[in-house]
């Protein structure tokens, strides 16, 4: 029997530390099992003192008990084996209302705009800045995924540059996968950077070393 969708209203949150007014603005995205709170404590030494930071809550609530003695809930962008497609478009609405809401609330422009993700939504931000060109000046994902569909083609070329951080003994994403993710990631985009860390599945504590000469070359006018 065909299941019959229907659509009903989703309220959502995220956290929000504004900067200065040319500073960088950072939307992230934590990963799966993580909060908002957690995700803006990580990303604040990855970025400078002055930039905005925009932390998203995911949608999908996980427990967490007894797994975890440090929290009750953590929270998820889609379950493995659900409908994925689904997941796919509820993040892309979801980040656009963040965007649309942070350029009403702090002047958010799309060229001090940085898309960045952890684990989980990784692959679903490189999906959105294809879907959505324009609207961000570049992404960040660490140690996370590229989308599925793009080993077969991209359906357009990504404008916005991309960052991506791997690390040598990541759990879910086998160092003899990662030359192949960055293979597909130069063939979506013209500006890509690919670092691979020494470490494990987790944000890197160093990741401002390398994000912060790569934003300079983004702030750079092209000529």
């Amino acid at each position: 029997m065909p299941a019959i969708p229907v659509s009903v209203p989703l309220d959502c949150r995220y956290l929000l530390e504004t900067g200065g007014e040319d500073a960088w603005a950072f939307v992230v995205l934590h990963g799966f099992g993580q909060s908002a709170a957690e995700m803006l404590r990580l990303v604040r030494p990855m970025a400078g003192e002055e930039d905005t930071i925009a932390a998203i809550q995911a949608p999908h609530p996980y427990p967490l008990r007894p797994f975890s003695t440090q929290q009750d809930t953590g929270y998820h962008w889609g379950a493995p084996g659900a409908d994925w497609d689904a997941a796919i478009a509820l993040h892309h609405r979801l980040v656009s209302a963040v965007l649309d809401d942070l350029r009403q609330r702090t002047g958010l422009r799309a060229e001090r705009t940085i898309l960045a993700g952890f684990s989980q939504p990784v692959g679903m931000n490189y999906r959105f800045v294809e879907s959505n060109p324009e609207r961000v000046r570049g992404v960040i994902g660490i140690c996370g995924g590229v989308p599925k569909a793009w080993e077969q083609a991209t359906l357009r070329p990504i404008d916005a540059a991309l960052l991506h951080i791997a690390r040598t003994d990541d759990e879910f994403y086998a160092v003899d996968r990662l030359p192949g993710f960055e293979q597909i990631l130069r063939s979506a985009a013209a500006d890509v950077e690919f670092h691979l860390i020494p470490g494990k599945h987790r944000f890197p504590s160093t990741a401002r070393a390398i994000v912060e000469p790569w934003l300079a070359r983004l702030a750079t006018p092209k000529r």
